[in-house]
């Protein structure tokens, strides 16, 4: 059977075939401790959790409205003002099968064959290969960690062309934990007054995971607001992964034009999610806020035991849950058996040398360095980076 050739524009997401493998070898009993995928490793908070039961109770099994609830639609309004002091109303708001389907509904509503999207590296793994399946081109800025993997209003400027159909950031940014401030998104927004076609997709999944203040969303800019793309979800910030809940906030055009993507997709999200995410959106932060100071410990327990290792150069996450070293002290080593070419041959040897499981950095556009999540228990971290500690010392 031949199969479309759809298939061949994309890669499957390096964060998932690590998981696999990692899944792999603990069915052949190895302890494997996994740094590599990006999942708060709490449960959801107990006052979501009996919303959903209510709903279960309360009979919401019926199919839902593509874009939403309502009501909540309404929520990701209250939610919106509340904690970016930006106003929406709910025409705006496409509730959608988790961030994912957000911006996969969003690329395919705006880009079109040969446009091209400009992605700062690193990036997170899918945002290339969306733009690939609506057949865009990625046009990538590469950043540094002496920069703070952020990018400049120059280089925004130098990678705009006439083809330019779209922007695609993350602040915080997974994999790198840049968060940018207040006066770093006015001097990209300057550039981007210059050259109104572009519409700008702001993925703000990690938004309550923030080290270091205040999150700041470029929509703050009213004169901006039509043409930017707020994506936001569930999962990261309330430990929700598996009930798959996300959303955008778009000018109605562009939110009917998602939802029409949708509806020929997956059609309305999961009842009792949404009921759930209701409660979520509105109610007590508290157990985000208790999250956010674990993950704030496990960051700086990471960074001291990462400091013990030689040839590692690691930004110091300002968001998120992950660190991103740059790992080149290691390519052309070898344990004897293993030679490090790339940051590939590097994952691969921690994996089934050391049993962590971690991501290439080239998955994110950035070939120097490795991903490694803090997503887990101090105890499991401490481990950890010791197994890498030893591993890597085996390499000469």
């Amino acid at each position: 059977m031949q199969l479309s050739s759809l298939l061949q524009r994309f890669n499957e997401p390096e964060t998932l075939k690590m998981a696999k493998l990692g899944r792999e070898l603990r069915a052949q009993g190895i302890d494997v401790i996994d740094l590599s995928l990006g999942e708060p490793d709490f449960d959801t908070p107990e006052h979501i959790k009996q919303a959903a039961i209510k709903a279960v109770e309360d009979n919401w099994s019926h199919y839902t409205p593509v874009a939403g609830y309502a009501d909540l639609r309404e929520a990701v309004c209250t939610k919106l003002k509340r904690d970016n002091n930006l106003d929406y109303k709910p025409e705006n708001i496409v509730v959608s099968t988790g961030a994912k389907q957000s911006l996969a509904n969003t690329i395919l509503a705006l880009v079109d064959k040969g446009e091209e999207v400009i992605i700062p590296t690193p990036y997170w793994v899918t945002y290339s290969e969306l733009v690939k399946l609506a057949e865009g081109k990625v046009v990538e800025i590469r950043t540094s960690p002496e920069a703070g993997f952020k990018i400049s209003p120059a280089q925004l400027e130098a990678a705009i062309t006439p083809k330019t159909k779209a922007f695609l950031f993350s602040s915080p940014c997974n994999p790198s934990g840049t968060v940018y401030s207040k006066d770093e998104l006015q001097a990209l927004a300057e550039v981007f007054r210059k050259h109104p076609g572009i519409a700008i997709i702001s993925d703000e999944i990690y938004e309550y995971i923030n080290f270091v203040g205040q999150h700041e969303s470029i929509a703050q800019f009213d004169d901006l607001k039509n043409r930017i793309i707020i994506v936001n979800g569930l999962s990261k910030g309330f430990a929700m992964t598996g009930w798959r809940l996300g959303y955008i906030a778009a000018d109605p055009s562009i939110a009917k034009a998602t939802e029409k993507i949708q509806g020929q997709f997956t059609s309305g999200t999961n009842s009792i999610t949404q009921r759930a995410a209701i409660t979520a959106l509105t109610g007590d932060l508290e157990p985000s806020k208790k999250m956010t100071e674990e993950f704030t410990a496990r960051r700086k327990k990471t960074l001291e035991l990462v400091k013990t290792i030689p040839g590692l150069k690691c930004f110091e996450p300002q968001g998120a849950f992950y660190i991103f070293p740059d790992v080149t002290y290691y390519y052309g080593k070898s344990d004897g058996t293993n030679v490090i070419n790339n940051s590939n041959d590097l994952c691969m040897y921690l994996l089934n040398t050391a049993h962590v499981s971690s991501v290439m950095g080239d998955a994110f556009g950035e070939p120097n360095c490795v991903r490694f999540s803090f997503a887990n228990g101090m105890q499991n971290i401490e481990k950890a980076w010791a197994r890498i500690k030893d591993a890597l010392a085996k390499l000469k």
